[in-house]
């Protein structure tokens, strides 16, 4: 048994953990000014100024059937036997249905597709834990665990942004809530709830924000204390305000292991520039090479 881990371009794992832990990439696609570019090919700087210069809000889309295909199709002729592939929320991507669809068009290789019901960081952490364990535990003890890890208690994150236009103007959150953020000019917490994103906090300024995120996390993190907690702070084109964040968030929560990422293109359209994510787990991972 030769076991292959695939995770789709939303993770934004680093290039240099893609190839030591030999993780394969499936890159959704973001549209703007009528050119589609594959978003783990162009740079995040880039993107964020084009996008900010746009009249119009960028669109994304998920990868292609066939792009999966041939992916598979290669994986099939370098000897894997199975795969295990973690994509973005079913309720926010059809990436994950194509992956399904994908898997049933090439024979002899078992494709083990996982919605993490979420995106970023956490979705980076189970491909991670998926590729550090795979030669070490059976492939069914190790499905078993990626079960439990994808668990809301196991695995959570909470997102800020400056104003909900971007996801309601793409379709992810509802005209609603857009409109009453908009009138009372709030800063929405917002949370994966089943896979589909919810504004749970509506609060007047980033500052009480951060601190009710950094209330949220101290609750989360009391109920795991004494285990082995990763955390990841993402941000939008932000570096400044990430970099003094986590600062905070590392002196208040030292047992904590704190890393920093960006927001490529697809989630950065849809968040907008300025956002903010803080995204954990409670299951053992190594991120000494972040």
């Amino acid at each position: 048994m030769k076991v292959a881990v695939v995770v789709d371009s939303t993770s934004y794992l680093p290039t240099n953990i893609l190839e030591k832990y030999d993780i394969y990439t499936i890159p959704l696609n973001v549209i703007i000014n009528d050119e589609v570019y594959k978003e783990n090919e162009i740079d995040n700087s880039w993107y964020y100024e084009q996008m900010a210069g746009s009249d119009e809000l960028p669109t994304t889309s998920q990868p292609s059937i066939g792009d999966y295909i041939l992916l598979l199709e290669s994986l099939y002729r370098d000897g894997y036997t199975d795969v295990l592939s973690f994509h973005l929320s079913k309720e926010i991507s059809g990436t994950y249905q194509s992956a399904i669809s994908a898997s049933t068009s090439v024979e002899d290789i078992n494709v083990h597709v996982v919605d993490s019901q979420l995106s970023c960081a956490p979705l980076g952490f189970l491909a991670l834990y998926a590729a550090q364990n795979k030669n070490v535990k059976p492939l069914e003890a190790l499905l078993d665990d990626l079960e439990d890890m994808r668990q809301k208690e196991n695995l959570n994150a909470y997102f800020l942004v400056d104003n909900l236009t971007n996801l309601q103007k793409g379709g992810r959150l509802s005209n609603a809530q857009a409109m009453i953020g908009g009138l009372l000019k709030i800063k929405p917490i917002l949370e994966f709830i089943d896979g589909k994103i919810v504004a749970v906090e509506k609060i007047r300024t980033q500052k009480k924000a951060m601190s009710k995120i950094e209330a949220k996390l101290a609750e989360d993190f009391q109920v795991h204390k004494g285990k082995k907690i990763t955390a990841c702070l993402i941000h939008a084109n932000a570096p400044s305000l990430a970099e003094s964040y986590i600062e905070e968030l590392r002196e208040k929560f030292e047992d904590v292991t704190f890393i920093l990422q960006e927001f490529g293109p697809v989630i950065g359209t849809h968040l907008g520039e300025g956002a903010i994510g803080i995204g954990y787990t409670v299951y053992d991972i190594d991120v000494s090479d972040f």
